[in-house]
């Protein structure tokens, strides 16, 4: 069986929510720790995504504005984790996809501290595998979140993260089955905060089972993103993070220099100059709640805007 066959069958097989989520910026094409090299996107551009809302809108937001710019280009969404992701890039099944600084930093390096989102843009440049990039970072962010019911928040006497320590083995935590040993989730939270938790539930990501399942109370803690509208509508109660454990989350494309040309950059940071956190938001609530495809809605917002 060669690689690519092999690879292919990882991510038939990937059933496992991804990505943690993302922050606003520059996108300035200097001075971002990227590099230029001597890419070229005449063949094309194939495009990957995580397999949740969010990461597949900004994917097909990223071909809208390509095909804009004459890049022929491929969408592959809902191919699963970072763990499969990266290699995937790497290897040449994928060319770009859609990021989020402080969780690609922390995946990379679980040791980073860098905050700012400057300082992680550099962190990044330096933290990458040779022959991928980070492009300048967008407006748009979306950070991860702890949320719980109001109902849960006046029992436990819960506002941050600092304050599930007075629960430590008695609340259930529902999350994407990575957050369990991620900085950002169960290990952060026990090194940072000395939380401790009855049970660890493993769900999807902001997704309709996490969701379920808090609204049920068969969780007390939920992993959403902050871009998730249903945060709103069900009054959920985000817990602060005092101590800073959740980084910046910028929305960042990560591409294989192979690909990264002027014509991708500059498309790129065009669509990073426009779209914001609420535009985001709304375009996520769409796909959520009115049952619209994800690569209608971009194609939408892209013709609105004038991406496309």
């Amino acid at each position: 069986m060669n690689r690519r066959t092999l690879l292919g069958g990882l991510f038939a097989a990937a059933s496992v929510p991804a990505l943690s989520a993302c922050a606003s910026g520059i996108t300035s094409l200097d001075n971002q720790g990227t590099t230029s090299g001597g890419g070229s996107s005449k063949d094309g551009v194939t495009i990957g995504t995580a397999n949740f809302t969010e990461n597949q809108v900004l994917g097909y937001l990223y071909a809208a504005v390509l095909t804009a710019a004459g890049v022929k280009t491929n969408v592959r969404p809902n191919l699963g984790t970072r763990e499969i992701l990266i290699p995937a890039i790497k290897g040449g099944d994928i060319d770009l996809l859609p990021e989020y600084q402080g969780a690609l930093l922390h995946y990379l390096d679980p040791k980073a501290t860098a905050t700012e989102e400057g300082e992680m843009q550099n962190a990044l440049a330096v933290a990458l595998p040779a022959g991928l990039q980070v492009l300048p970072y967008g407006m748009a962010e979306d950070s991860d979140a702890f949320a719980v019911t109001r109902e849960t928040a006046k029992k436990y006497g819960l506002a941050s993260l600092a304050d599930l320590k007075k629960q430590n083995g008695k609340l259930v935590i529902g999350a994407a089955p990575e957050v369990k040993k991620r900085q950002v989730g169960v290990v952060g939270l026990k090194d940072v905060y000395g939380v401790e938790f009855k049970e660890f539930k493993s769900l999807d990501s902001s997704g309709p089972l996490v969701k379920g399942a808090l609204k049920k109370g068969d969780v007390d803690v939920a992993n959403l993103f902050t871009t998730d509208t249903d945060i709103q509508a069900n009054h959920w109660v985000v817990l602060t993070d005092p101590e800073n454990l959740i980084p910046g989350q910028h929305v960042v494309p990560l591409i294989a220099d192979r690909k990264a040309d002027s014509t991708v950059r500059k498309a790129l940071a065009r669509l990073g100059n426009v779209l914001t956190t609420a535009q985001l938001t709304e375009l996520n609530r769409q796909v959520d709640k009115d049952k619209k495809d994800p690569e209608d809605v971009a194609n939408a917002y892209a013709k609105q805007h004038g991406l496309a």
